[in-house]
């Protein structure tokens, strides 16, 4: 009876889109609350304060929803046949993280999580609760123990038929269902993840310190770019593919299935020249439903002079000097370094004219630092 339940949960899983379905206890993951505390107290979640607010919730599924007896482990995947990575040789052209290009997740997710849910509330009578990774709850440590894949060394999920590229979604349910075991970690000597990795974010194997992470520095965090980030951002605009796209695992990995997460248009590595224009408006119409959209115009453009500095295009210089005057100190300070590496001569022209009208400290300290 119990085998049966399960089997049915899983092929119901499967006809809504899900490529993995495994399940957990609602216990403690032995050692996951620990890393955490040990991640924040060292300060390397950065901007991510939700992170030490939600701590304690975060340590289990019951201390989040005391009356959960068992998760359900969903594995969307998103993966593609073509290599997310090429497109760094493109240097004219922004460079976003294949999860990004395509429908916000989050919705695709709940979108099938909710009927899931309430097929598993009328075939067991228990409670469910629905999450994603937006809730108080570490997701990939309870992927890894029911068995849908293990946290790889370059700490995100990897499964051995789907490789780096799925999403996860849980199901917690306060119904009694058998536990699956565990997945081994089939890492090995390997290390490519760590190695590729452009700003050298993994301090060991399995470790990570979020303030060095491409991913993190483009969606995340909320201020400047320190200096020594952004020559090795390249033209990463949004997110950073690099150590999930080299995985070998993903030998093994599927073209994903669900037409939601595939390329939206405008979404799929457009060129800098499309972006550096955008206002508030035009950039919520071109990013909506994305999850591009939630980290708003004025750090995606941040983003994209960055990848204009980088790019080598000087055509794109008259482009960047209409960014010098912008609302945002954030994409006014990047102007700055954008223009001083693609028009040196036409920044020395402009640098004690708009350094001398500049109110913000660090779009000023940029004008100067710049000039050395």
């Amino acid at each position: 009876m119990a085998e049966a339940l399960k089997q049915t949960i899983v092929a119901e899983a499967k006809a809504l889109g899900f490529a993995g379905v495994r399940f957990a206890s609602a216990d403690p993951v032995e050692g996951a609350g620990e890393a955490l505390d040990r991640f924040i107290a060292e300060g390397k979640h950065g901007d991510m304060s939700w992170l030490a607010t939600t701590a304690t919730r975060r340590k289990a599924p019951r201390a989040l929803w005391p009356e959960a007896n068992s998760v359900i482990v969903l594995g969307l995947n998103y993966g593609r046949t073509a290599d997310p990575l090429t497109v760094l040789a493109n240097t004219s052209h922004g460079a976003i993280s294949i999860y990004a290009q395509g429908d916000d997740y989050h919705d695709v997710l709940k979108a099938k999580l909710k009927p899931l849910a309430q097929r598993v509330q009328d075939l067991t009578q228990g409670e469910v609760k629905i999450f994603v990774d937006t809730a108080p709850v570490m997701e990939k440590p309870l992927a890894a123990r029911a068995g849908l894949g293990w946290q790889g060394k370059h700490t995100n999920l990897v499964s051995r038929e789907f490789g780096s590229w799925l999403f996860i979604g849980l199901i917690l349910t306060t119904a009694r269902i058998a536990p699956d075991a565990p997945e081994e970690d089939h890492c090995g000597a390997c290390r490519r993840c760590l190695d590729i990795c452009p700003t050298n974010a993994f301090t060991a194997p399995y470790r990570i310190d979020a303030r060095a992470c491409i991913s993190y520095l483009t969606i995340e965090h909320k201020g400047h770019i320190a200096p020594r980030f952004r020559q090795a951002m390249g033209n990463r605009i949004f997110g950073c593919d690099d150590c999930l796209a080299v995985c070998p695992w993903n030998k093994y990995a599927q073209s994903a299935r669900e037409a939601k997460l595939g390329a939206k248009s405008g979404s799929d590595n457009p060129p800098l020249a499309e972006l550096l224009d955008l206002d508030d408006a035009a950039f919520r119409a071109r990013f909506r439903g994305t999850p591009i959209k939630r980290t708003g115009r004025d750090r995606f453009l941040r983003n994209v002079l960055i990848a204009a500095g980088n790019s080598g295009d000087d055509t794109l210089a008259p482009q960047v000097e209409a960014r010098l005057g912008d609302d945002s100190p954030l994409v006014r300070a990047m102007a700055v370094w954008a223009l001083a590496r693609l028009a040196p001569e036409r920044f020395c022209a402009l640098r004690s004219a708009y350094c001398h009208a500049e109110s913000d400290q660090a779009v000023r300290s940029e004008w100067m630092e710049q000039a050395a």
